[in-house]
């Protein structure tokens, strides 16, 4: 499945173009199939914008909506979940998830807490840098998460290795951010012509290659590509269709890209 991703793209003026374009955006996603739109505090106007827009178009029903909490002790946790909830304007969080691993202990026993009466259906754990994999791994091991969120992308594939794996043995669904490798894949390919194997798996565009790629490790529930312009999400829903390719495909043409 691919979903939005808010970072950049939602941060944005009201009464501005960028603004003006997001109601489209979110038809787009919402009429291919997706529903999940990730945010943070930290994302700036993301959040307010996200539930404005879903407030505004009536279509909160079609949002699985997740955002994050990223901030130390469990006073300011709960009043920076509570801010979120109300930007939002959602009184139940499809999903909440502690950023970055930051105090996870603490804000996990309240996630808890709040997932038992109702206030969020599932909570989840996130990171983004391959740097972090030791510690994400030892957390996933310690508690037991709904969701977990990762960087994963042929420019970082080491998720692969022990994270992706990890999720499925814990049962975790799992959302992928960076899955063009923050964006320096794709301009690194935007030149080159698609190699003439794209054809076999339906892909039109170096983007919906690359997705295709994150969707086909068996682990990963959904790639959450963040932009507010309606011509990328239009390209980008376009790699959860048709074929998505098993582990060997990618072993036989991952030079092509990589190199």
């Amino acid at each position: 499945m691919i979903g939005l991703g808010t970072y950049v793209g939602f941060d944005v003026e009201r009464d501005s173009e960028q603004y003006r374009r997001l109601p489209e955006v979110l038809r787009v996603m919402f009429e291919a199939g997706g529903s999940v739109i990730d945010s943070s505090p930290m994302y700036g106007r993301a959040e307010a914008v996200t539930g404005e827009l879903l407030a505004a178009e009536g279509v909160r029903s079609k949002a699985f909506v997740a955002t994050k909490v990223w901030i130390r002790g469990r006073a300011e946790g709960i009043r920076q979940m509570q801010e979120s909830m109300r930007l939002l304007q959602v009184e139940r969080l499809d999903l909440m998830q502690v950023h970055n691993l930051v105090d996870w202990r603490v804000h996990l026993a309240t996630l808890r807490d709040w997932k038992a009466a109702g206030r969020v259906r599932y909570i989840g754990i996130t990171h983004y840098t391959n740097g972090a994999y030791a510690e994400l791994e030892a957390v996933m091991r310690e508690a037991q998460f709904d969701f977990v969120q990762v960087n994963y992308s042929v420019a970082e594939p080491e998720a692969e290795r022990r994270i992706l794996p990890l999720a499925v043995d814990r049962g975790m669904a799992v959302l992928i951010n960076r899955p063009f490798g923050g964006g320096r894949v794709l301009r690194r390919l935007s030149d080159r012509p698609l190699p003439p194997w794209a054809a076999e798996i339906g892909a039109t565009s170096w983007a919906q290659v690359l997705l295709k790629f994150v969707l086909s490790h068996p682990a990963v529930s959904c790639a959450i590509p963040g932009t507010g312009r309606p011509e990328h999400v239009t390209d980008n829903v376009r790699a959860g269709m048709g074929m998505i390719p098993d582990v060997a495909f990618w072993k036989r043409r991952l030079d092509s890209i990589s190199a």
